[in-house]
């Protein structure tokens, strides 16, 4: 092994011992486990307290159930092609070739702000005037996840609306000086979708993935994430979104969960409008194109997407990750023992 390789190898050794330390170790502990069980939780396989509060685990449960540590060990399982969907504004420009996408407007990196439509380097002033024309825009950074420095801009009757609060053009340029990120199009979503909670746009998370038995690309699991009054604009699970499981067969929804909570909702807890039952439109032409899409991209071993519905009933990626946080699978059940588990046994993620 030369030596290029073994500062790799010692590199990467050296970012999962950090993630360990900052994202196992001192994991919010929201669901107020014991220090006890804590502890016994992250020593147990790199379990947070959540997790073995969740999922009411022991030491049989530890055979059906993925860790947390699992899970970021698992983000290497497509090197070295992750980049490409780790980039948001690199993922978007490959899959809109196989997919609808938002439309991308403006990039800032590294201080430089680039217009989409032109090319061209434009300043603060310039993006605020592009965000007026369009009307409303979504911005994001880059890399982050977990609904992140996501945020909904708005210009309408002459103010700014920023995450559906009214506010003066100094909160607007705050939050465009912050970070790296991009601003593109917002896609207005399903009725079916905004039956659910219409505060926030509520996404699938489908993932596709290379069977290590059948060596064939298939689709594994599917969810309905739906926001809260806790998590607008997002409807992201780690801020405290409910899940509903889909019926990969019949594309209808399961009860809703939550990974910070006990509880179950046969209904939506702030909307009162009904989970369980509801129908995905469209679900079999989803399932071919996310299908057919990963197809296109044979290098990548698993991709989740996040799939907004829009009011016609297209599909569009607005999002395509190189892993998926595991807990929003397990709400049902350990994925230790599936496809999932054999994936990350065939890569040595886990044994």
């Amino acid at each position: 092994m030369d030596a290029i390789a073994v500062y790799k190898k010692l590199t990467k050794k050296t970012k999962i011992v950090l993630m360990y330390v900052k994202n196992i170790i001192f994991a919010p502990n929201k669901m107020n486990h014991n220090p006890f069980s804590k502890v016994r939780a992250n020593l147990s396989g790199g379990y947070t307290a959540d997790q073995w509060k969740l999922f009411h685990m022991n030491s049989r449960k530890r055979k059906e159930y993925l860790s947390e540590f699992d899970w970021y060990k698992s983000r290497y399982i497509n090197e070295p092609f992750d980049y490409m969907l780790n980039n948001k504004v690199v993922a978007t420009e490959v899959l809109k070739d196989y997919m609808h996408c938002p439309e991308i407007y403006i990039i800032k990196d590294k201080g430089k702000i680039l217009d989409f439509g032109d090319g061209s380097q434009i300043d603060y002033d310039t993006c605020l005037e592009i965000i007026k024309s369009i009307g409303e825009v979504i911005i994001k950074p880059h890399r982050k996840g977990k609904g992140n420095g996501v945020n909904i801009i708005k210009w309408e009757d002459g103010s700014f609306i920023f995450d559906d609060k009214k506010v003066g053009i100094e909160v607007i340029v705050d939050r465009l000086e912050k970070d790296n990120w991009y601003i593109s199009q917002v896609i207005h979503q399903h009725a079916y979708a905004a039956g659910l909670y219409d505060k926030t746009v509520n996404t699938i998370r489908i993932i596709t993935l290379r069977n290590p038995n059948t060596k064939e690309i298939e689709v594994f699991f599917a969810v309905q994430r739906t926001g809260r009054k806790e998590t607008i604009p997002v409807d992201n699970a780690s801020k405290g979104g409910v899940v509903c499981k889909i019926d990969l067969e019949t594309g209808k929804l399961s009860e809703g969960r939550r990974i910070d909570s006990l509880d179950v909702y046969e209904t939506h807890p702030d909307s009162g409008n009904q989970l369980t039952g509801v129908q995905v439109p469209n679900w079999d032409i989803l399932k071919g194109e996310v299908l057919a899409a990963h197809k296109k991209l044979p290098y990548m071993e698993l991709i989740a997407w996040d799939v907004i519905v829009n009011e016609e009933g297209i599909h569009y990626i607005c999002e395509a990750n190189t892993s998926s946080g595991i807990n929003i699978l397990q709400l049902w059940g350990g994925q230790k023992q599936s496809a999932m588990g054999d994936l990350f046994r065939a890569h040595g993620v886990i044994k």
